[in-house]
């Protein structure tokens, strides 16, 4: 409590010299009174009265602006406009520093354009088709059909090309087919001996090798035997009116046997020509023979590679028509899902996502439009230009403050003890006095109170906001200022100096003089609120009734006496003498 009499003091010198004079004064004046009623007390007193008791409590701090700005930039580029100069008065909304925006603008464009086109599309694809576009569906329809009818036919001749090629291969397979009999077991050389064996017993003495090339002439010729005789029975029991698929199996058929048979050939032909190649080695004359059967395998030969060759080509032209014919069908089935769709109209799906694309467009022309104005810099409210701090022509980065912007409203930034700022809430009402300005006294309104504290040195103090009702050119951001807060206000309640009342084993109670008595009596009463200089008596008294603020004798002219209580303006609570 001491300190925070000091406090006060130390703040308000004047007060502190108004005080000690008033003190010194009465001091004297109860001397001089009294002081020649020796052992005499004097009771000086005061009316109990109906008044309004208010409940401040006080704080210090400096003037602020109520709102200070410092205006970046949100993108980088040169400056091109400067509208504000320091002191300068501004409006809300005022453009105050121009950015070069020229490649923002052009993302507009681009955006604009795009949404545009992006809108173009949902419109045509939203519009009934045309007559041509019909027509034009129908006749692409009909030209699959078309296709496929040409494919059909193609096939249908293709199993009449196939067909006769097998019968053509089956003019020469027959004379193939005794011709390497005819060569491999026919007795060309001696009447008890097949030509395959002479032939190889003729060179096996020489090379052991024959006997491979013996056996797999004899193999293969019996694997094409049996597989002509397979086919030459398919071949009897069909005709050309037979199903396609008949006729596609015996093309297949036909043209394997060829191969077996040509494959037979080629070994027939290894055999001997082994044969000639190692007696001729050995300076030995081959049998005459052994030229004949090579010349007819040579025929062979021709023959059933021409004959693979139709067939393969037959088997080609079957494979291409049939995947021409699957082509078709699905050509058909898209042109006429594309003709009933271009009938009944634009899918919804298409709609819905060509609007998808347009919300899409319409974003980034928003984005792109929000970047543009980022190198516009407008006054965001009305105030004062401070600290401009570009020119025109300067290159500015984003992030850098331009300038500083002041409202010409004032705040007064308190701090509060935290006893006090438990009392305080937005809305109370306070009184401002400035050392600047000493005969200035401002009304105010407490506008916030920080819900954090600070701590500093062990002591918890808390930061408000006080706005002025009217503004006055006089005050000045950053002068000292002090407050009282007025924290609670009771009309009407019976009020009694503080110095009246007294407190003994917990209870209260004052002195009180009757009419015509000099002696005073003891009264208990109840008390409710109290301020720096009053205290509210909620029962045991009545209005009128004559209270004891001050016992002086001849003795104590000097001081006050032990019972009495002065309190300090300004000091919630705060007395001298208990």
């Amino acid at each position: 409590m001491i300190n925070r009499i000091r406090q006060i003091f130390s703040r308000h010198p004047k007060l502190t010299g108004l005080t000690l004079v008033l003190i010194l004064g009465a001091g004297l004046f109860v001397y001089r009174t009294l002081g020649t009623n020796s052992g005499q007390a004097r009771y000086l007193t005061s009316a109990v009265e109906k008044g309004t008791l208010v409940v401040t409590v006080s704080g210090s701090g400096q003037v602020a602006s109520l709102d200070q700005l410092d205006l970046k930039a949100k993108a980088s580029g040169d400056v091109t406009y400067l509208g504000v100069s320091d002191g300068q008065t501004v409006s809300q909304g005022k453009l105050l520093v121009q950015l070069d925006d020229s490649d923002a603008q052009k993302s507009v464009r681009d955006a604009q354009a795009n949404l545009t086109s992006a809108k173009l599309a949902l419109e045509k694809l939203q519009q009934p088709a045309t007559a041509l576009q019909i027509l034009q569906a129908e006749n692409a329809l009909a030209q699959a059909n078309e296709t496929k009818q040409s494919a059909q036919d193609d096939l249908q001749k293709a199993y009449d090309d196939g067909f006769n090629a097998v019968a053509n291969a089956f003019l020469d397979l027959p004379t193939v087919m005794s011709g390497l009999q005819d060569t491999l077991l026919g007795y060309g050389f001696t009447p008890s001996q097949r030509n395959l064996d002479y032939y190889a017993d003729a060179v096996r003495t020489y090379d052991e090798t024959v006997s491979q090339y013996r056996d797999d002439a004899l193999n293969k010729f019996q694997v094409a035997h049996d597989q002509y005789d397979r086919n030459w029975q398919d071949y009897k029991g069909t005709s050309r009116y037979a199903t396609p698929t008949v006729i596609e199996a015996l093309v297949n058929e036909t043209y394997n046997t060829t191969k077996a048979l040509a494959d037979s050939v080629k070994s027939a032909n290894n055999l001997i020509q082994f044969y000639k190649d190692t007696l001729t080695e050995r300076n030995l004359t081959p049998k005459p023979l052994a030229d004949t059967h090579l010349n007819n395998l040579d025929t062979y030969t021709s023959e059933t590679n021409t004959n693979l060759s139709a067939l393969l080509n037959i088997e080609s032209t079957i494979q291409n028509d049939q995947d021409a014919i699957v082509n078709a069908d699905r050509s058909i089935a898209e042109k006429t899902t594309s003709l009933a769709d271009l009938k009944a109209g634009a899918d919804p799906l298409d709609v819905q996502s060509q609007e998808l694309t347009i919300q899409q467009r319409q974003n980034a022309l928003t984005d792109a439009q929000g970047t543009s104005a980022d190198y516009s810099i407008y006054a965001p409210f009305n105030g004062v230009a401070a600290e401009v701090a570009v020119e025109k022509g300067d290159s500015v980065s984003t992030g850098s403050i331009v300038l500083t912007l002041l409202t010409r409203e004032k705040v007064a930034e308190l701090s509060l003890n935290e006893v006090d700022a438990a009392k305080v809430q937005a809305g109370q009402k306070a009184t401002l006095t400035f050392d600047a300005v000493p005969d200035l006294t401002v009304v105010g309104t407490v506008l916030e109170i920080n819900t954090v504290g600070t701590v500093s040195q062990g002591v918890v103090s808390y930061a408000a906001k006080i706005t002025f009702a009217t503004d006055n050119a006089q005050i000045k951001p950053g002068m000292s200022v002090s407050a009282d807060i007025i924290v609670q206000a009771k009309p009407d309640v019976l009020l009694v100096p503080n110095s009246a009342v007294k407190e003994q084993n917990n209870a209260s109670y004052v002195e009180v003089l009757p009419s015509g008595s000099k002696v005073p009596q003891s009264q208990p009463i109840t008390t409710g609120l109290a301020n720096d200089t009053s205290t509210e008596v909620t029962g045991g008294l009545k209005e009128g009734d004559l209270v004891v603020t001050q016992t002086v004798t001849a003795t104590s002219a000097r001081q006050s006496t032990s019972n009495s209580n002065l309190r300090i303006p300004g000091v919630s609570g705060g007395v001298f003498g208990r």
